[in-house]
């Protein structure tokens, strides 16, 4: 991998995130209809909170859909470190951090902490491949600092397994 390839050259740049205020089961919401596997949180100016990951955001939804209305996300995201990386940070300083801090993505921030993509292990493994297509590279609109509104649901033959 090219020591000089930097961060924004993998990362995508328009991922859906949720406002850290926003329910839980808002949250679960965006993730499904997204088919994002990691959802960013940003707070009220914008800064990056933390990244949910699904397997996550799936036991905190076992509770009852009326408590999960209630529940924000900023509850997830609140007690721990949220480690990003910088859009023109070398992809090998952002796998050296994935691998130490044992995560299988990051959020990808401005100088100033605000949200711009996430570079996830997945889009590593294929640019090492030589199967990145530059999702990064400006294909898509820029990052949701907010969520203006849900994609439309994917038509239940494309969902795969159903889990009652």
């Amino acid at each position: 991998m090219n020591e000089r390839l930097s961060v924004r050259s993998l990362m995508d740049a328009a991922p859906y995130s949720i406002g850290d205020d926003e329910s839980v089961l808002m949250a679960w919401e965006v993730m499904e209809r997204s088919e994002q596997p990691h959802l960013p949180v940003v707070r009220g100016d914008g800064c990056c909170a933390g990244l949910l990951d699904r397997a996550e955001l799936a036991v905190a939804c076992a509770a009852a859909a009326a408590t999960l209305s209630r529940r924000k996300v900023r509850e997830l995201v609140h007690a721990r470190r949220t480690v990003t990386v910088h859009p023109e940070e070398s992809v090998l300083r952002a796998a050296a951090v994935m691998t130490e801090e044992h995560l299988d993505a990051l959020p990808v921030t401005d100088p100033r902490g605000r949200l711009v993509g996430v570079l996830t292990a997945r889009d590593y493994v294929a640019a090492a491949a030589g199967l990145h297509t530059g999702a990064g590279s400006g294909s898509r609109s820029p990052a949701r600092a907010t969520l203006d509104g849900l994609p439309p649901r994917r038509p239940a033959r494309q969902r795969g397994i159903v889990i009652p």
